[in-house]
């Protein structure tokens, strides 16, 4: 199994969960968040007077599938949160051990 986080533009999400629901990925947590990476925040007017904002709001996507969903999910990701511009995000990928549901007990494939 692989968990698969994205971190993408906020306007982008809805259309990233309707890619990942159309391949058949539904459950999924997300997380509002602020960061920077190259694009290293900008500066803004409030006021008369100029701030920096150095961490940029992005909303950031968790899905635990199972491994051979994992290029399919990542080309729906790709394909729907991108729009050329710099601050697209970054997708990780990483490996699953165990998972457990809490109610039935039920483990991993099962699990998800």
């Amino acid at each position: 199994m692989k968990k698969v986080e994205a971190v993408i533009k906020p306007f982008k999400l809805d259309d990233v969960r309707e890619a990942l629901s159309e391949i058949g990925i539904t459950g999924m947590t997300v997380v509002e968040v602020k960061g920077f990476g190259r694009q290293k925040g900008h500066t803004e007017l409030y006021r008369g007077a100029e701030y920096v904002v150095d961490f940029l709001p992005k909303v950031k996507i968790e899905v635990v599938i199972p491994e051979d969903q994992l290029e399919a999910c990542m080309d729906a990701i790709t394909g729907a949160a991108r729009t050329g511009k710099i601050g697209d995000g970054k997708i990780f990928v990483s490996d699953v051990q165990r998972v457990v549901r809490i109610r039935t007990g039920e483990e991993d494939r099962d699990a998800l």
